[in-house]
Protein backbone atom coordinates (compact mmCIF):
# COMPACT_ATOMS: atom_id res chain seq x y z
CA UNK A 1 0.00 0.00 0.00
CA UNK A 2 1.22 3.33 -0.54
CA UNK A 3 0.07 6.92 0.30
CA UNK A 4 -0.02 9.79 -2.31
CA UNK A 5 -0.65 13.39 -0.89
CA UNK A 6 -3.31 14.67 -3.64
CA UNK A 7 -3.11 18.51 -3.96
CA UNK A 8 -6.21 20.02 -5.30
CA UNK A 9 -5.75 23.59 -6.97
CA UNK A 10 -8.40 25.68 -6.59
CA UNK A 11 -11.44 24.51 -4.76
CA UNK A 12 -13.19 26.19 -2.50
CA UNK A 13 -11.88 29.47 -3.82
CA UNK A 14 -14.21 32.67 -3.60
CA UNK A 15 -17.52 30.16 -4.07
CA UNK A 16 -15.65 28.72 -7.24
CA UNK A 17 -15.32 24.90 -7.44
CA UNK A 18 -17.15 23.97 -4.16
CA UNK A 19 -16.73 21.23 -2.52
CA UNK A 20 -17.60 19.63 1.05
CA UNK A 21 -14.47 17.70 2.34
CA UNK A 22 -16.33 14.81 4.09
CA UNK A 23 -18.22 14.29 0.78
CA UNK A 24 -15.34 14.15 -1.54
CA UNK A 25 -13.47 11.96 1.29
CA UNK A 26 -16.77 9.80 0.92
CA UNK A 27 -16.30 10.03 -2.75
CA UNK A 28 -12.97 8.89 -2.93
CA UNK A 29 -13.75 5.67 -0.55
CA UNK A 30 -16.19 4.10 -2.37
CA UNK A 31 -13.90 3.93 -5.66
CA UNK A 32 -11.35 2.10 -3.81
CA UNK A 33 -8.85 4.29 -2.12
CA UNK A 34 -8.31 4.01 1.73
CA UNK A 35 -7.73 6.01 4.67
CA UNK A 36 -8.87 8.88 3.26
CA UNK A 37 -7.77 12.20 5.51
CA UNK A 38 -8.22 15.66 4.08
CA UNK A 39 -6.39 18.82 5.72
CA UNK A 40 -8.34 22.28 5.46
CA UNK A 41 -10.81 23.20 2.96
CA UNK A 42 -8.16 23.98 0.16
CA UNK A 43 -7.93 21.01 -0.90
CA UNK A 44 -5.28 18.30 0.57
CA UNK A 45 -6.23 14.74 1.14
CA UNK A 46 -3.93 11.55 1.43
CA UNK A 47 -5.06 8.13 0.25
CA UNK A 48 -3.79 4.72 0.12
CA UNK A 49 -3.47 2.66 -2.76
CA UNK A 50 -1.87 -0.19 -4.22
CA UNK A 51 -1.25 2.17 -6.97
CA UNK A 52 2.21 3.40 -7.00
CA UNK A 53 2.20 5.74 -9.91
CA UNK A 54 1.08 8.79 -8.77
CA UNK A 55 0.10 10.07 -12.47
CA UNK A 56 -2.30 6.88 -12.38
CA UNK A 57 -3.44 8.35 -8.75
CA UNK A 58 -3.98 11.93 -9.95
CA UNK A 59 -5.90 11.15 -13.03
CA UNK A 60 -8.14 8.74 -10.96
CA UNK A 61 -9.44 11.68 -8.30
CA UNK A 62 -9.42 14.28 -11.13
CA UNK A 63 -12.03 11.64 -12.95
CA UNK A 64 -14.10 10.99 -9.99
CA UNK A 65 -14.47 14.74 -9.13
CA UNK A 66 -15.78 15.83 -12.49
CA UNK A 67 -18.05 12.53 -12.39
CA UNK A 68 -19.40 13.54 -8.57
CA UNK A 69 -19.07 17.40 -7.86
CA UNK A 70 -19.00 18.50 -11.89
CA UNK A 71 -15.75 20.33 -11.43
CA UNK A 72 -12.45 19.85 -13.51
CA UNK A 73 -10.05 20.09 -11.42
CA UNK A 74 -5.75 20.07 -11.72
CA UNK A 75 -3.84 17.82 -9.22
CA UNK A 76 -0.78 17.45 -8.54
CA UNK A 77 0.26 14.36 -6.02
CA UNK A 78 3.24 13.97 -4.33
CA UNK A 79 5.03 11.59 -2.02
CA UNK A 80 6.73 12.04 1.57
CA UNK A 81 9.66 12.40 -0.05
CA UNK A 82 8.58 15.54 -1.62
CA UNK A 83 7.50 17.23 1.17
CA UNK A 84 11.12 15.52 3.10
CA UNK A 85 13.05 17.69 0.31
CA UNK A 86 11.19 21.21 1.38
CA UNK A 87 11.99 20.79 4.65
CA UNK A 88 16.40 19.84 3.39
CA UNK A 89 15.72 21.78 -0.03
CA UNK A 90 14.53 25.48 0.81
CA UNK A 91 17.42 27.94 0.76
CA UNK A 92 15.01 30.33 2.22
CA UNK A 93 14.91 28.60 5.90
CA UNK A 94 18.42 29.56 5.66
CA UNK A 95 18.00 33.09 6.05
CA UNK A 96 18.51 34.60 8.88
CA UNK A 97 15.12 35.79 10.39
CA UNK A 98 13.29 35.05 7.51
CA UNK A 99 9.53 35.37 7.91
CA UNK A 100 7.73 32.16 7.53
CA UNK A 101 4.47 33.98 6.89
CA UNK A 102 6.34 35.20 3.40
CA UNK A 103 7.39 31.09 2.52
CA UNK A 104 5.44 29.00 -0.02
CA UNK A 105 5.96 26.10 -2.00
CA UNK A 106 4.60 25.88 -5.42
CA UNK A 107 4.36 22.16 -6.15
CA UNK A 108 4.09 21.48 -9.96
CA UNK A 109 3.26 18.69 -12.46
CA UNK A 110 6.71 17.66 -13.79
CA UNK A 111 10.22 18.10 -13.11
CA UNK A 112 12.00 21.19 -13.87
CA UNK A 113 15.31 22.17 -15.07
CA UNK A 114 17.27 24.23 -13.29
CA UNK A 115 17.60 27.00 -15.89
CA UNK A 116 13.65 26.77 -15.88
CA UNK A 117 13.84 29.84 -13.34
CA UNK A 118 14.90 31.90 -16.53
CA UNK A 119 11.62 30.92 -18.09
CA UNK A 120 9.65 32.58 -14.78
CA UNK A 121 11.48 35.96 -15.85
CA UNK A 122 11.55 37.04 -12.22
CA UNK A 123 12.42 40.34 -12.98
CA UNK A 124 9.10 40.87 -14.05
CA UNK A 125 8.07 39.94 -10.12
CA UNK A 126 10.30 41.46 -7.99
CA UNK A 127 10.42 41.98 -5.28
CA UNK A 128 9.03 38.62 -4.84
CA UNK A 129 11.74 35.58 -5.08
CA UNK A 130 11.94 32.40 -5.84
CA UNK A 131 14.44 29.27 -6.25
CA UNK A 132 13.37 25.71 -8.46
CA UNK A 133 14.39 22.20 -7.07
CA UNK A 134 12.69 19.86 -9.21
CA UNK A 135 9.10 19.96 -8.87
CA UNK A 136 8.91 22.43 -6.34
CA UNK A 137 9.19 26.02 -6.68
CA UNK A 138 10.39 27.84 -2.90
CA UNK A 139 8.57 31.06 -3.17
CA UNK A 140 8.80 34.51 -0.87
CA UNK A 141 6.69 36.99 -1.29
CA UNK A 142 7.50 40.58 0.04
CA UNK A 143 4.34 41.72 0.73
CA UNK A 144 1.84 38.53 0.99
CA UNK A 145 0.51 35.91 -1.66
CA UNK A 146 -2.50 38.12 -1.85
CA UNK A 147 -0.61 40.66 -3.58
CA UNK A 148 1.39 39.81 -6.22
CA UNK A 149 1.35 38.24 -9.65
CA UNK A 150 3.67 35.65 -8.94
CA UNK A 151 0.63 33.27 -8.60
CA UNK A 152 0.22 29.97 -9.85
CA UNK A 153 -1.36 31.04 -12.68
CA UNK A 154 1.78 33.48 -13.55
CA UNK A 155 3.23 29.87 -13.22
CA UNK A 156 1.51 27.53 -14.99
CA UNK A 157 1.53 30.27 -17.89
CA UNK A 158 5.24 30.41 -18.19
CA UNK A 159 6.39 26.97 -17.64
CA UNK A 160 3.19 25.41 -19.37
CA UNK A 161 2.78 22.92 -16.41
CA UNK A 162 0.27 22.61 -14.06
CA UNK A 163 0.89 23.97 -10.33
CA UNK A 164 -0.23 24.53 -6.98
CA UNK A 165 1.09 26.45 -4.10
CA UNK A 166 0.47 25.93 -0.31
CA UNK A 167 2.09 27.58 2.48
CA UNK A 168 4.95 26.63 4.48
CA UNK A 169 2.37 26.48 7.33
CA UNK A 170 0.70 24.11 5.49
CA UNK A 171 3.37 22.44 4.00
CA UNK A 172 4.76 21.60 7.77
CA UNK A 173 1.23 20.28 8.79
CA UNK A 174 1.18 18.11 5.90
CA UNK A 175 4.75 16.26 6.34
CA UNK A 176 3.21 16.07 10.34
CA UNK A 177 0.35 13.86 8.93
CA UNK A 178 2.59 12.17 6.66
CA UNK A 179 4.58 10.86 9.49
CA UNK A 180 1.43 10.13 11.81
CA UNK A 181 -0.12 7.71 9.08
Amino acid sequence: MTTHLALLRGINVSGHNMMKMEVLKITLENIGFQNVVTYIQSGNVFVDTDEENSAAVGFKIKQEIFKAFGHEVPIVVIGKTDLEKCFKNNSFLKEKEVDIKKLYVAFVSQTLKSDSINDLKMSQVKPDEAHIDENRIYIKYNVGAGKTRFDQKYIEKKLNITATIRNWNTVTQLLKMYDER
